[in-house]
């Protein structure tokens, strides 16, 4: 039986559909769309894709029928990695992510405390490095925005917190405090903290900041859904479950969903690693997993699975904690002798990786510069030796430099690359505050994207919201064209790095399915597979590339039934 093209023997009488769509391309999860054809859906599933001429015999009295209308039809993406709750929590408190430069990100911030003047602490975050110097705003500006109350905001891409002088007094630090092995504090020469604190140096207002309200984390949860929803996302993987990012730990906004029946997309929740723990933290994750296999949906056995570790080998290249095999450089180009930072052991790494393959979990491992990339494919392959080469899924995330010698051994070693493509182009952030300080030619290897894909890699995609946006179609539009909309600016990398949009795609919709472990029926349409589907105005493949951008996800279905729409206007009534 053709598996795409029909549900029933030839001659077999179809069943009446629920919902037909036609009128427009259908991209099936790979390759490129298929034009004059129609999707047909009952019971929640994918039951035909066939000619358009042969959709008249699933049609009955009850069918509702979507006239497209040029646009296209294809399976929901799926983010690979992201910070549904903590982004969702940031809406709700002061989001910075919209303001265009310093004058205007402490405006909004001294707009938000007048507008909360009962909040102990001004939390939130979303604030961009390249707007202050060298990345690193003051103490003492956030000191004339809110004089009166700690306030502490975390950066854009959440590797950096900013915090006023009432802070820094209320957690109790001074010039004495020391750095923190896996973070690092600005200090203004007295030695006193400046007001920027890097990676683990955060935590340092972990016993001050005020503990997440549960029921602010529920409320989050529910926000960050409902606008990925309307992005076209119907799953996730959140990179960072069981630990506490900003103050934020999704563990429990998770319990609370499935209790109460909300949670209406896939997620696939990524357990913690605590660098400052060992091997014993594995029993955690296995009686968790345990605890959340035993769905209560029976209809939905893996509407949350917990079977990922999520392991953080590295930092940023921006505040040059990112490992790199080469040095930093300084404002001068002369090497500083600072490769950055392995937050955790390289021999301990591949040891704690192959204990966990063992045990059945998939890693998703944060790996920004080259060392680390190397550090966490060191880490698979010994796993793959020691346990057999048909273990779980692991994959790497964000994959910004990658030494030449490494490209291959994703797919030697079925390590899936996980892309942030919305970041493989050049901005202010790359290009004054990481590529002058790193080698020479440190350009040309940046999220070599067209590299991995023609050597074989699997490719997953994801947006790591709120670090950046999480529009899918956002990042898909740097993928192919390796420039953002509007700039004049040259590939980064060179031309070569692009994909072209059916592997731009595919990587969102196939690619994220296979990592989230739900390549069974999801991320393809495809007989039996869940209508978890999008329709996209205009139709991106009919676009020039450089014109991908205007497209926009116009309607969101989970399991057959529309959970989002721009417009009405593509839906007909009963035929």
């Amino acid at each position: 039986m053709n598996r795409v093209a029909q549900t029933t023997e030839p001659g077999a009488r179809r069943p009446f559909a629920d919902t037909v769509f036609r009128g427009g391309a259908v991209f099936l999860g790979s390759g490129e769309p298929r034009h004059g054809h129609a999707v047909a859906v009952s019971d929640g599933r994918i039951v035909a894709v066939v000619p358009e001429h042969e959709a008249s015999a699933l049609i009955g009295p009850a069918t509702t029928i979507i006239d497209l209308d040029g646009a296209l039809l294809s399976p929901g993406f799926q983010d690979a990695h992201v910070h549904p709750v903590g982004g969702g929590v940031e809406l709700l408190q002061c989001e910075l992510s919209e303001a265009t430069d310093a004058a205007d990100t402490l405006a909004r911030i001294r707009a938000y405390a007048d507008a909360h003047p009962g909040e102990a602490w001004i939390l939130g975050g979303g604030w961009s490095m390249d707007h202050f110097a060298g990345g690193a705003p003051t103490r003492r500006l956030l000191d004339e925005a809110v004089p009166d109350r700690p306030v502490l905001l975390a950066s854009r891409d959440h590797h950096s917190s900013w915090a006023n002088t009432a802070a820094i007094q209320a957690a109790g630090l001074d010039a004495s405090t020391p750095d923190l092995v896996d973070g690092r504090i600005e200090r203004e020469p007295s030695g006193f903290p400046a007001g920027t604190f890097h990676e683990g140096a955060s935590a340092l207002f972990d016993a001050a900041r005020p503990v997440l309200d549960a029921d602010l984390a529920y409320a989050g949860l529910l926000r960050a859904q409902d606008a990925l929803v309307a992005l076209g996302i119907t799953g996730w993987q959140d990179a960072l479950v069981g630990g506490d990012l900003s103050g934020v730990d999704p563990l429990d906004g998770y319990r609370r969903a499935r209790a109460e029946g909300t949670l209406r997309v896939h997620v696939v929740a990524s357990q913690w690693w605590h660098r400052d723990r060992g091997a014993e933290q594995i029993d955690d994750f296995i009686a968790r997993r345990a605890e959340f296999t035993a769905d209560p949906d029976a209809s939905e056995p893996t509407r949350l699975d917990f079977g990922t570790v999520k392991i953080m080998v590295d930092g940023i290249a921006e505040n040059h904690t990112a490992a790199m095999i080469g040095s930093y450089r300084d404002a001068h180009g002369h090497d500083t002798g600072e490769h950055g930072l392995s937050f955790i052991d390289a021999a301990a790494l591949r040891d704690h990786v192959t204990a966990l393959d063992a045990a059945g979990f998939a890693v998703h491992f944060h790996a920004l510069g080259d060392r680390a990339v190397r550090e966490a494919l060191d880490a698979v392959e010994a796993a793959r030796t020691a346990n057999g080469p048909d273990g779980p899924r692991h994959h790497l995330a964000h994959l910004q430099v990658i030494a030449p010698e490494d490209v291959g051994r994703f797919a030697a070693l079925d390590a899936t690359a996980n892309l942030q493509a919305l970041w493989a182009c050049h901005e202010p952030q790359l290009d004054e505050l990481t590529l002058p300080f790193l080698q020479e030619g440190a350009e040309a290897r940046h999220y070599p994207f067209g590299e991995l894909h023609r050597a074989g890699a699997r490719l997953a995609a994801g947006s790591d919201w709120p670090v950046s946006s999480a529009d899918p179609l956002a990042a898909i539009h740097v993928a192919v064209n390796r420039v953002a909309p509007g700039s004049v600016a040259p590939p980064l990398g060179g031309v070569h790095q692009r994909l072209d949009l059916a592997t731009a795609f595919a990587a969102y919709t196939s690619g994220s399915a296979y990592v989230n472990r739900r390549d069974g029926d999801t991320g393809r349409i495809a007989l039996g597979y869940r209508a978890d589907l999008v329709t996209i105005s205009p139709d991106p493949f009919g676009l020039d590339p450089t014109e991908i951008h205007r497209a926009r996800v116009s309607s969101t279905w989970i399991a057959g039934e529309r959970v989002f729409a721009a417009t009405a206007g593509a839906l007909a009534g009963p035929q």
